[in-house]
């Protein structure tokens, strides 16, 4: 019988955390991490591979990891 109200609570619970979110989305809150690279730093980042630069240091000098530097080339 707990087992089952924990249950009934538990979607409770969730049904109230979806709700807020679509509220939140709404009002224009949004969700997810925040982007560590400008337009501006993905435009400039080819130019300076092309002109020899390493990977490690463009990463470095944009202050992000060289996965997140692929990422942002890629995407």
């Amino acid at each position: 019988m707990i087992g089952v109200l924990a249950q009934l609570e538990r979607s409770l619970i969730s049904e109230r955390a979806r709700a807020g979110a679509k509220t939140a989305q709404r009002r224009g809150v949004k969700f997810g991490r925040k982007v560590k690279l400008t337009p501006e730093q993905i435009d400039h980042v080819p130019k300076l591979i092309d002109k020899g630069e390493a990977r490690q240091y463009v990463a470095d000098l944009l202050n992000v990891g060289r996965s997140t530097l692929y990422r942002a080339l890629v995407g």
